[in-house]
């Protein structure tokens, strides 16, 4: 099992990179929640690593952390649950987002990731209920807690955006700034990042 790899970051190509290792290329799958966080092209990087060996393929997945990659093999163990809906999910909601959605059984959270349906929501708060560590989460930034932030988070949210680009937005601005303000600043920074 390769279970991580440190070598240059050659490529990005969403959801994919490319990893010279000593010579050799991987082809590593990751979420956008890691690939947000990858340096340019050209920097050594380390991922957690995942490999799927499958009858016509090999497939590795990448992670920026730890916790991610315990996640995605607890979301791959789920019935129903492929590889693909697992990057979704982490794609779309960060560790610390999933881990509260689970544990205040929040399927309405887990519906807004594309391909997870009402029916699968539902199976994926149950199955995960006993089994997500909150020990997972901490590496995770935590996300603004000030009435503020948690009403920029509604705000943002109500425009399209995910609960992963809206954290990372509120994690960018002042905290001292007013509602509006701040609004208005994470939807200057999400406008660049699209």
């Amino acid at each position: 099992m390769i279970g991580r790899l440190t070598g240059v970051l050659i490529e990005k190509r969403p959801p994919q990179v490319l990893l010279d290792v000593h010579g050799i290329g991987y082809e590593i799958d990751v979420p956008m929640s890691t690939y947000y966080d990858l340096p340019a092209n050209g920097v050594e990087v380390t991922l957690y690593t995942h490999l799927s060996i499958r009858e016509d393929m090999h497939l590795l997945f990448g992670f920026a952390t730890e916790s991610e990659r315990q996640v995605f093999r607890q979301l791959i163990k789920v019935s129903g649950i492929g590889a693909r809906t697992a990057l979704a999910l982490l794609s779309g909601l960060s560790v610390r987002d999933l881990y509260q959605a689970v544990s205040i059984q929040d399927s309405a959270r887990l519906i807004k990731i594309p391909g997870i349906g009402k029916k699968t929501a539902e199976r994926l708060l149950l199955e995960l209920r006993d089994k997500l560590d909150s020990e997972v989460i901490c590496t995770d930034t935590i996300p603004s807690s000030s009435r503020n932030g948690n009403d920029m988070l509604n705000a943002l949210l109500s425009l399209g955006y995910n609960d992963r680009e809206a954290n990372w937005a509120i994690n960018q601005i002042a905290p001292e700034l007013s509602l509006t303000d701040g609004i208005r600043q994470a939807l200057q920074l999400l406008s660049k990042e699209r």
